[in-house]
């Protein structure tokens, strides 16, 4: 189950919102278009599928990248430790 500002973050990356509590009452709108309940409520349905997506693509930008370089993910993992 997604949580209140993971839903927020999907529906407005750039941010510019506040929340104070779980419900869409307890969200200042700060220096971003305002999003309506709907929205907020339709976001907790969307979430699990955009992040599954958004996880995909960075495993696969990922891959490209190691491919790209003829290394293995333990290899870079070296690398960086």
């Amino acid at each position: 189950m997604a949580k209140p500002y993971e839903v927020l973050n999907m529906l407005i990356p750039n941010g510019g919102w506040v929340q104070l509590g779980s419900e869409y009452k307890d969200i200042q709108f700060l220096e971003c278009e305002p999003i309506t309940e709907a929205q907020y409520d339709a976001g907790f349905a969307q979430y699990d599928a955009w992040k599954a997506e958004q996880d995909a693509a960075q495993a696969a930008a990922k891959a490209a990248l190691l491919d790209r370089l003829g290394i293995t993910a333990e290899e870079a993992a070296l690398l960086l430790s």
